[in-house]
């Protein structure tokens, strides 16, 4: 058993989008070494292969990458998890298992710009509704067993008045939130609902977006050139100060059990990879 154990899942399909391939790479290398196991859970690299029926994209390709994720995690039996994704259905496996581990003191702080609460009637892409898979409200294939409940869940820095229709669970379930212009000034609505909720073990979900692109270039809004009116989603708009200070203050309140670092996106890392690669240097 070890105590903790970091995933790197370079995962993809979540999003059909095989640029979180190189994301996955550059965060698995600068995070910090620390003492966790390290584990590199094998992920369906055929990006050609990846058109099928199925009402969410890479379906079965998802499914079984879970699956695998399960396994390791049930042969493991960590007590805290570090996940390095990859789009952000990676998170989805992780925290079940902590959920299963820790039982009615466990909870979840959604740390994004977006809610990821869709079902399959509003979205084809699984990392757009892996939060209402874990509460059992998503994708019928993909929804928890042992769901989470509503009030154990906190919504971090999402743009609230940017809900899509997509998004409604947030109201329907009246889930906690907190947004940017409130973190901006105080962590205390997240530090309220750990208290108000007893939480004592939580997993924090950090999808990098949550970040205005100003502050951080490594995310899908601060593509080079992108004219952020037509980026056709709500823009993060946290700092990685702020972020930093939220994550110390959480870990401070309770027992920080499990992080998810999900959508890396180094444009100019895949920029310059995707630039050798025509040279034919690269393929001798």
């Amino acid at each position: 058993m070890s105590e903790t154990i970091r995933l790197e899942i370079p995962q993809w399909q979540g999003g059909m989008n095989p640029n979180y391939v190189m994301g996955a790479k550059i965060l698995a290398a600068l995070v910090p070494d620390g003492n966790a196991e390290t584990i590199k859970v094998p992920v369906d690299m055929g990006f050609e292969r990846q058109s099928e029926t199925e009402r969410i994209d890479g379906k079965g390709t998802l499914l079984a990458q879970m699956e695998t994720t399960r396994s390791i995690l049930a042969t493991e039996k960590p007590d805290k998890v570090i996940t390095l994704g990859g789009d952000c259905s990676v998170s989805e496996a992780p925290f079940e298992y902590l959920h299963n581990q820790y039982g009615e003191h466990f909870g979840v702080i959604w740390l994004d710009a977006h809610p990821d609460i869709s079902n399959e009637q509003q979205s084809q892409h699984l990392h757009e509704m892996v939060l209402a898979n874990l509460l059992g409200k998503g994708a019928r294939d993909f929804n928890s067993q042992n769901p989470l409940q509503p009030s154990h869940v906190m919504l971090a820095g999402l743009e609230y008045e940017q809900l899509r229709p997509m998004d409604q669970a947030v109201k329907d379930l009246a889930i906690d939130y907190a947004t940017p212009q409130q973190l901006a000034k105080t962590n205390q609505p997240i530090l309220t609902w750990i208290k108000a909720n007893q939480i004592e073990q939580v997993a924090i979900h950090w999808d990098l977006d949550v970040l205005s692109p100003a502050d951080f270039r490594s995310i899908l809004p601060a593509r080079p050139y992108l004219d952020s009116a037509q980026f056709g989603a709500a823009i993060g708009e946290m700092t990685l100060k702020q972020v930093t200070y939220l994550l110390r203050a959480v870990s401070e309140a309770a027992d920080l059990v499990g992080l998810t670092l999900a959508e890396p996106m180094p444009w100019d890392a895949i920029h310059l990879n995707h630039a050798l690669a025509q040279l034919p240097i690269f393929r001798d």
